[in-house]
């Protein structure tokens, strides 16, 4: 990579910086398996399950990935992010911080989001190939296939390696459970630790494992030190938090 970063943000994707779940671009064009896909995705991210047997049980439901304008159509009416992230990301772009996205989600998924324009292509991405379009054009420069959610912090600590930064350069974002081995990974090696849309299965992770979280986005816990929107999501309330890492 030609910019040089002077620190890295590694970020989960489904219900943390959209509203979306990994496998709704599925529901949406099957939407009688809603109920069975649920709970095979509440059973990963509540560390019942592995990724991988997740997806197996997903693949028994539908007989082929969806095609580019299957998922195009999701997106046309599905698409969204929480306030800020956005303007997160352009800010990120401007001050020489890396972005991550690390994820259980689909690589097609984020493939058709990129080569159309809907969000800005980002340094790193990390995702499952369950959905992938071979003739994707706008492709991260650094991009890992993710199994298991225990990837998420050997694909996170390579990115360090690659861009050259210390560990404690780096924030972790996350919202359930299956972010809990990303956070562990986190408080191991001195990143900082920020819950966006926080679930109870993160923090009884966290709790049970004496993971202290730095700061939370959106429901889920309290901040000290720092400007909040009263519960409500806005990633814009980071800065302070990231300007602050950035200056170690």
């Amino acid at each position: 990579m030609s910019t040089r970063f002077r620190a890295l943000i590694s970020s989960d994707w489904n219900q943390c910086l959209s509203p979306c779940g990994p496998f709704d671009p599925l529901v949406y064009h099957y939407p009688e398996l809603e109920p069975a896909i649920k709970k095979v995705f509440l059973d990963y991210t509540g560390n019942k399950i592995s990724l991988s047997t997740a997806l197996d049980k997903i693949r028994a439901f539908v007989s082929e990935p969806l095609s580019c304008s299957r998922m195009d159509a999701y997106l046309d009416t599905e698409f969204s992010l929480y306030p800020g992230v956005l303007e997160l990301v352009k800010w990120c772009r401007k001050n020489e911080v890396a972005f991550m996205i690390n994820t259980t989600g689909f690589m097609g998924y984020f493939q058709r989001l990129f080569d159309r324009g809907l969000f800005p292509v980002p340094d790193a991405l990390a995702a499952n190939k369950m959905i992938f379009y071979s003739n994707a054009e706008c492709i991260p420069e650094i991009t890992f296939e993710l199994t298991e959610t225990s990837d998420k912090g050997i694909f996170t600590a390579e990115v360090v390696r690659r861009l050259g930064l210390e560990l404690n350069k780096v924030m972790v974002i996350g919202d359930s459970g299956g972010d809990g081995p990303h956070f562990q990974w986190a408080k191991h090696n001195g990143a900082v630790l920020v819950a966006a849309m926080a679930k109870q299965s993160l923090l009884a992770f966290c709790k049970s494992r004496e993971i202290e979280i730095d700061f939370f986005i959106g429901p889920g816990g309290k901040n000290q030190g720092y400007r909040t929107t009263s519960g409500d999501a806005d990633f814009l309330d980071l800065l302070p938090l990231l300007k602050e890492m950035v200056r170690r």
